[in-house]
């Protein structure tokens, strides 16, 4: 006797499946945030014992106030958020402007251009290392935060134009065309036609840079001294010839991340819309 599964009994099985997927995921992925921030609340002899316990015996916030105490803290922050929010003014602005260049013009080497953005993303950090070192002190850069700020346009650039190339190619041109019919002008219906449909992507562009220029490391350690390091090169003075302090550590994690949570939080929406809106074919 045959026996019949009915498709929504199916279909409830599977969507359980993936969400159990998902709810895996997320552990996963959330595990080292939920360590990170339970650290930063417990004594600092709990943050080294050799048996943690997954969940905190006690809380205390003297780690924050270890945290501030080390070396100078609003200093680097204040810096990493300048170095941050110029990268991500000045990408957005130059990469808009290369990204129209590329989806609405034709020009002879277009393709090549546009192969050669992806190329770029292919070359590892590390290799231009030297080349940029080298560079940075022939220009006098070297040790300013305008250095470090033209090194990671170099790096943020490339994704922010062809991101914003997908969007800006995705919206019809006829749109264009009929303003520019009732009277406007390429730039004006560009402004009050193209813009405003473009801000889901440029948000999510936007948050991409800040995210890499506020994170980043290994050029802020190497181009910057430690007068003018970044707060990912301050995490570094919790490290000392006595040992880490795990604990104070992560409390400056916890306050660096901040900046990143609330950022998400303000433009959630916006960045959701824009992540997706570069799928679909207008």
């Amino acid at each position: 006797m045959s026996t019949f599964t009915a498709p929504g009994g199916r279909r409830t099985r599977t969507r359980a499946g993936w969400n159990a997927l998902g709810l895996l995921v997320l552990l996963v992925a959330g595990f080292p945030v939920y360590w990170m921030l339970t650290t930063a609340f417990k004594p600092a002899k709990d943050a080294i014992d050799p048996d943690p316990s997954l969940l905190p015996t006690s809380l205390t916030l003297a780690n924050f106030s270890r945290a501030l105490e080390i070396s100078d803290f609003w200093g680097p922050v204040g810096r990493s958020l300048t170095v941050s929010l110029s990268v991500v003014a000045i990408g957005v602005v130059v990469g808009l402007l290369a990204a129209l260049a590329l989806a609405r013009f034709a020009f002879r080497g277009r393709k090549i251009v546009i192969v050669g953005i992806l190329a770029v993303q292919m070359v590892p950090l590390v290799a231009m290392v030297i080349p940029v070192f080298l560079l940075l002190s022939d220009l006098g850069q070297y040790d300013k935060l305008s250095g470090l700020i033209l090194t990671y346009l170099t790096f943020i650039l490339p994704f922010t134009v062809w991101t914003l190339r997908g969007f800006i190619v995705n919206i019809p041109k006829e749109l264009e065309e009929a303003a520019m019919v009732d009277g406007c002008s390429r730039t004006g219906a560009f402004v009050r036609v193209v813009f405003p449909l473009l801000a889901p992507g440029m948000v999510a562009t936007s948050v991409y840079g800040f995210i890499q220029a506020w994170n980043e490391y290994l050029y802020a350690l190497l181009l910057l001294s430690q007068k003018n390091q970044t707060a990912t090169v301050w995490l570094g003075n919790f490290t000392t010839q006595h040992g880490t302090e795990y604990a104070p550590m992560m409390a400056g994690a916890t306050m660096m991340a901040l900046p990143i949570v609330v950022l998400f939080l303000l433009v959630q929406r916006k960045m959701a819309a824009g992540l997706t809106a570069g799928a679909v074919k207008g």
